[in-house]
């Protein structure tokens, strides 16, 4: 698959089965963290998707530091988890898309 889960201590985990996204999913609703307030997967491409317990999520690819970051809020739990679905697929036009219709509304 290529990809890495980072979970809210920091800590990754390469090639997480699909079970494990639903439980990074879930930190977001744990106890608030200024140190580790996010969850991410990054898929073997560079395109990271960072998830945070505000709603907030930051699209960007940490291969390329040129490439703009993406910032949107208002994502649901249930759509973050499609996004991190997309993410370990390496489907970054459904997830640009998604974050388009997001943003709009």
């Amino acid at each position: 698959m290529g990809l890495v889960a980072t979970n809210r201590n920091g800590e990754d985990e390469r090639d997480p089965p699909p079970e494990r996204l639903d439980d990074l999913v879930r930190e977001l609703d744990g106890p608030a963290d200024d140190e580790h307030p996010d969850v991410s997967v990054t898929h073997e491409s560079g395109w990271s998707l960072s998830g945070f317990p505000s709603r907030l999520v930051i699209w960007e690819n940490v291969e390329e530091p040129a490439a703009p970051e993406r910032r949107v809020e208002g994502v649901t739990r249930d759509q973050v988890r499609q996004l991190f679905d997309a993410v370990a697929r390496g489907d970054v036009a459904f997830v640009e898309s998604f974050l388009d219709d997001v943003a709009s509304d």
